[in-house]
């Protein structure tokens, strides 16, 4: 049975600097959590005043969970040596709304397409290692409004449902905003939907 997928795996927090040494050259690792694509361009500036001296600050990243979005960029170097082998190990370790660069100072021997593949996999690699992999939840968003009266009938779905209200206006009538797990954002829909006094959208 194929059971849609609700869960996904992310950072929450920047991981340690690594270090791979390969024939002098030097990989500096990184991992970043990231929410959005404009995330990117501030990190990479700051990685390479940081490393001023690196010859190349190449990356990948990956975001979503649906939809997913990625790029990887050589900086430089040749192509796909870089940009690509760092975002296989994105996906060999299944994270997404992640970062992963690496900045390289040259060690004077060059390292050939194939050596450098293997040198980026590998730095990618060990950063990842280094990285603190939380899984998480995909949720879905409702937004509710009822008159206060209705509020006893919300309530009891909500606790019966283990529901999470994002928040929660109460003027004239209520607004909530309830988090819903997107396996059971359907059933929790049609619950909604049938109790006669309340309005659910997405």
């Amino acid at each position: 049975m194929n059971k849609e997928k609700d869960t996904y795996l992310t950072i929450d927090k920047p991981s340690p600097e690594i270090l791979y040494k390969d024939r002098k050259s030097k990989f500096f690792g990184y991992v970043f959590p990231i929410t959005t694509e404009d995330d990117v361009k501030p990190i990479i500036e700051k990685l390479k005043k940081q490393h001023h001296t690196a010859n190349h600050v190449c990356y990948a990243w990956q975001l979503g969970t649906d939809t997913i979005r990625y790029r990887a960029n050589d900086d430089g170097e040749p192509n796909n040596s870089a940009g690509l082998p760092i975002y296989g190990q994105i996906q060999a370790y299944d994270l997404t709304n992640v970062l992963v660069a690496v900045a390289r100072i040259f060690g004077g021997t060059k390292l050939g397409v194939g050596g450098l593949i293997s040198a980026y996999k590998t730095a990618a690699q060990i950063a990842l290692d280094e990285a603190e992999i939380k899984k998480k939840i995909i949720t879905k968003l409702y937004t509710l409004t009822f008159d206060y009266k209705d509020m006893n009938s919300v309530m009891r779905v909500i606790k019966q449902k283990k529901l999470d209200i994002v928040s929660q206006k109460l003027e004239v009538n209520c607004t909530y905003v309830i988090s819903v797990r997107k396996t059971k954002a359907n059933e929790i829909f049609t619950i909604f939907n049938t109790m006669q006094y309340i309005k659910i959208k997405d």
